[in-house]
């Protein structure tokens, strides 16, 4: 009777061991996907909110199954989008958020039957997918991580800074979902200001940020501090003086000349006024008075 009664439970354990077998070798030959979910359109369940951090290829994470040591891990999101769990093979999470990555896992473990209600954690150890890269003028361009809440002056931070030469603004080129690239120009002077909102604008992945060089122009003739300066936006040419230290006792504001380049590349000299505009790459020479 014992005999017996060892070889129905011996019977009834190797079937047990077959099915979770079964059940593995199709999930890795499948990764799995939410119901009515296809593995190439990935929509998180937080899709209505662009800051969530995604996960995505690259990206190293922990898996923690509560009460399932034998299933925790730190694994590596491959280049189709899934991470190997135990037992379920490839689970399609790029394109998540880790939280909603955590409860495909769940989803997967109860609907193949081998946990009841699993608590599954998953936390991103270091992030390759977002990145956003920062070029022209800052010390150190390169490629950055962000996060969800990365601004243009944390990532500014990061590279070091501006150089001497680098301009006020700078230029973020975003790829929308449309296919375009659209470029966003945002005006270092109002950062801090919360009435704009473009200066304040959140990075996202995919990200490229560029500094370009500050326009200058160049003033020499009777004035105190002849040489190069940087242009501002809507200087005029007695701003320009004045930014060069004024006009010495032999100089004359009424004997102000501009060489620039006209259309044609040729260069020019014009007789200008006090409030005239300068643009940039602008010649300025301030002449000796004649009495």
């Amino acid at each position: 009777m014992i005999k017996g009664t060892m070889r129905a439970a011996g019977t009834i354990l190797m079937a047990m061991l077959c099915l979770c077998a079964t059940i593995g070798a199709e999930a890795a030959a499948t990764p799995y996907t939410a119901p009515g979910q296809s593995a190439a359109a990935q929509p998180t369940q937080n899709s209505g909110s662009a800051q969530l951090l995604q996960l995505g290829p690259g990206d190293s994470v922990s898996v923690h199954v509560f009460g399932q040591s034998d299933m925790d891990g730190t694994v590596y999101i491959s280049d189709d989008g899934t991470i190997s769990v135990p037992l379920l093979g490839p689970v399609h999470v790029a394109g998540l958020t880790p939280v909603d990555a955590s409860r495909r896992i769940e989803q997967a473990l109860e609907s193949h039957q081998l946990l009841v209600h699993p608590h599954v954690t998953l936390t991103v150890v270091s992030s390759q997918s977002q990145l956003v890269s920062i070029l022209g003028e800052v010390h150190s361009p390169g490629r950055y991580p962000v996060t969800p809440g990365t601004t243009v002056t944390d990532l500014l931070a990061q590279a070091g800074g501006e150089t001497d030469e680098g301009a006020n603004f700078l230029y973020i080129m975003r790829p929308e979902p449309d296919g375009d690239v659209h470029r966003y120009r945002v005006d270092l002077h109002s950062i801090g200001d919360p009435t704009d909102t473009t200066a304040v604008e959140r990075l996202r992945a995919g990200d490229s940020v560029f500094v370009p060089r500050a326009q200058v122009f160049y003033i020499y003739g009777e004035v105190n501090m002849p040489g190069m300066y940087r242009l501002e936006p809507g200087m005029t040419v007695i701003e320009a003086v004045a930014r060069a230290g004024g006009i010495t006792e032999r100089g004359s504001r009424r004997r102000i000349e501009i060489q620039r380049r006209d259309k044609d590349g040729k260069i020019v000299t014009l007789h200008v006024h006090a409030q005239d505009p300068v643009q940039p790459d602008d010649n300025i020479r301030v002449q000796e008075s004649l009495f």
